[in-house]
């Protein structure tokens, strides 16, 4: 490798990982410490959550794309002809598919940070609706950014499905939704997964499934660190744990030391005693109520909510207000 192709190389590596060397180093630094959720997913945590939805303890997939599929029909009947989907956090495209086979949307928005993930799903989706524009924006979906011109004039619908939202503390998912309000613009509707308290034996056997999978999903961002930024953690020194907190209606996961460990990070060392935390991620679970209220606090109203038979799991149909 040449001099000048040794520093490319070089530039690209620090630009995909300044943002999460920062909040690693800034994150493990705090106490408790702690890491983002959204640096789960890099190749193998992506496949893993696919394992995971698929698994019988995991319900949220499966109850969500039951939902879609047998109120589609009513989805549709509110959705404007010819508008625009946007897609906050593109995924795997089961469950937009649902979506674009039953509404008559004229173009598709799917936004996502991994720029190469998004162009193979916009592909495939070209494919298989050749009618649709179908126009990828690489962006991080929690910050503002600009849609496409092709859609500009187009009436809008967001599409964030997945119950993401509940990853987010209350104050983000406000925040979340008010700048997605803005980017969809006045008139805009939204369809939103979201998550419902339940049984906590329910709640707790989803995050901690028999097979191991989600403990291996959880593990794997040590994994990506020692890969990515040069760490040395032991990932065998830690254990999964997933515990309801009743107190803030969510699922925590933790990362536990089981051992003493120093870890050398980007030129940082950061110790961990026997028993201690890392906390990686939160999934909040809402009532009805408490979510219709969230979404009158971030400039939004909720047009119709629907629920599957047992009120595992609501998908919601919001309107953008003044």
């Amino acid at each position: 490798m040449n001099v000048h192709a040794a520093a490319l190389a070089q530039t690209q590596f620090d630009e995909q990982t300044s943002a999460f060397a920062g909040d690693v180093i800034e994150n493990l630094s705090k106490f408790p410490k702690r890491l983002s959720p959204k640096y789960f997913y890099d190749a193998a945590g992506s496949e893993l959550f696919e394992q995971i939805t698929v698994l019988p303890e995991y319900y949220p997939t499966r109850t969500e794309l039951g939902i879609l599929r047998s109120r589609g029909d009513e989805i549709a009947s509110i959705i404007p002809k010819g508008a625009a989907l946007v897609e906050f956090g593109a995924g795997a495209t089961t469950k937009v598919r649902l979506l674009l086979q039953r509404c008559k949307f004229s173009a598709y928005v799917p936004v996502d940070i991994s720029g190469d993930f998004l162009s193979a799903q916009a592909g495939g989706l070209r494919k298989d609706f050749p009618d649709l524009g179908v126009y990828p924006v690489a962006a991080d979906f929690t910050a503002p950014f600009t849609l496409p011109a092709e859609i500009e004039g187009l009436p809008k619908v967001g599409f964030f499905p997945g119950s993401t939202l509940g990853n987010f503390e209350p104050h983000e998912a406000r925040a979340f939704l008010r700048s997605a309000r803005d980017i969809l613009g006045d008139g805009a509707q939204m369809i939103i997964g979201v998550d419902l308290e339940k049984n906590e034996r329910v709640l707790y056997d989803a995050y901690n499934d028999a097979a191991g999978v989600t403990a291996k999903f959880n593990l794997n961002v040590l994994v990506r660190i020692n890969r990515e930024l040069g760490g040395n953690f032991d990932v065998s020194g830690f254990m999964h744990r997933s515990v309801y907190n009743r107190e803030r209606h969510r699922i925590e996961m933790h990362l536990i030391a089981k051992k003493a460990q120093t870890v050398r990070i980007m030129g940082r060392n950061f110790s961990f005693r026997p028993g201690e935390s890392i906390h990686t991620e939160s999934s909040y679970k809402y009532s009805l109520e408490r979510f219709t209220a969230l979404a009158c606090e971030s400039a939004w109203s909720v047009r119709e909510s629907w629920t599957d038979r047992d009120q595992m799991f609501s998908v919601h149909a919001l309107v953008a207000s003044d």
